[in-house]
Order: structure tokens, then sequence, then C-alpha cells
């Protein structure tokens, strides 16, 4: 690692992992919400990246994901994705169960009642550490999301389950890396397998004859 990061300041990895200059703090975020977004797709309608919202007198505000048949058949959901690093300065005193309700809440009150009454929807805070860890409404939306892809294609639900954690946590990781020590390796080669092409137990499918 180079001694002094971009902004001037004397670097080391929990310097790293919360600069925001060169954009790998925003880079990590895009990682996690492309991969919800993937997998809420398989199972849900309506799946949008950053969709935009209705008028009102705060017309910047801007949410990560939105989906329709996550928690009922016709509800709509949107989703707003939140990494924190809980040995940064500021929350290095607060041990995770505080740190994640506190990032859902902050969420809530900055977007619930738009949601809620403007919308006419409803709001599922996405938070994740950067040591791999999801709050309790983003791991209750991968549990959801499943059972559903159980009922979809008839997978035993600890295959499903441990493959969507495998996928968020190589995301996260990979991020990781890329913000602390730079791409590493032959470009071109990260590209993931579509997950109509795989088994969630990782076992490939047979074809048949």
């Amino acid at each position: 690692m180079p001694t002094y990061c971009g902004c001037g300041s004397e670097n080391s990895v929990d310097h790293v992992l919360v600069c925001k200059v060169g954009g790998y703090v925003s880079m990590r975020h895009n990682a996690l919400r492309d991969v919800e977004a993937s997998l809420l797709e398989k199972v849900c309608s309506d799946v949008r990246v950053e969709p935009v919202l209705l008028k009102t007198n705060a017309p910047d505000a801007r949410l990560d994901i939105s989906a329709r048949g996550v928690w009922s058949k016709c509800e709509k959901t949107f989703f707003d994705v939140k990494v924190m690093h809980p040995t940064a300065e500021s929350h290095v005193r607060k041990d995770l169960a505080k740190l994640y309700s506190e990032g859902e809440a902050e969420k809530k009150r900055k977007y619930g009642d738009r949601i809620i009454h403007v919308e006419k929807a409803s709001l599922t805070p996405l938070v994740f550490t950067t040591t791999g860890g999801m709050g309790p409404e983003c791991t209750r939306l991968n549990k959801r999301i499943a059972e559903l892809i159980c009922n979809k294609t008839g997978e035993r639900y600890s295959h499903v389950m441990g493959h969507i954690r495998l996928r968020l946590r190589f995301a996260l990781l990979r991020a990781t890396v890329v913000a602390v020590r730079g791409v590493q390796g032959r470009r071109g080669q990260g590209e993931e397998t579509d997950l109509d092409e795989i088994s969630f137990n990782l076992i490939p499918k047979i074809q048949e004859m």
C-alpha cells in the first residue's frame, strides 16, 4: 500500500475503506446493489436499479432498487443499500447490533414517509458491513429471495442461501481488494455465470440425452 492516500491523509486499511476519493466507496456499494438486483430479477417483476421516484419537493432523492412481488404478489418494495465499516473512527465503539440498527433507522428516517405516502410502497434498508455482515432486514430479504428461488427451481434452501451469501461476500471482497491494493491479475476474467446455467449447490446440471 502507498504511504499516503490520494486525499493527502496517511494511508491505512481503515482509511482506504472510508475515503471517498477515487470512487471506491461507491464501487463497493454498487457491487452489492447489482448482486441484490440480479437475485431479485429471478423471482420478482418490474425490477429496476435506481428507479425514478415521483416528483416532490425533494427531487434529488434516489433509492437503489425497486421490485414487485417480494413480500406479497403485487406489493412494490424499494431497497436502499448502505455499507458501513465497523472499525471506522465513528463506529469503532459501537457493537454490531447497534450499528445495523442505526443504519436501518437512518434509511427509514430519510426515505420512509416518502415511500409509504407518495410511492404507496414499502422500504427495506439493506445494511452491510465491510467485514461481510448483514443487518436484520437485509438478512430477512435474502432469506425471502432464497425461499422464492426454491419454490421456483426446486433447489434445496440451504444450497440457495449458501449461494446467495457467497455471491454477496465475493462481490464485497472484490471491491474491497481493489480499494486496498488496486486491480490484480489479468483483466476480463471476472464475468459471472448466469444463475440459469448453474445449480445452486454448484454441481453442474446433467444434460439430457
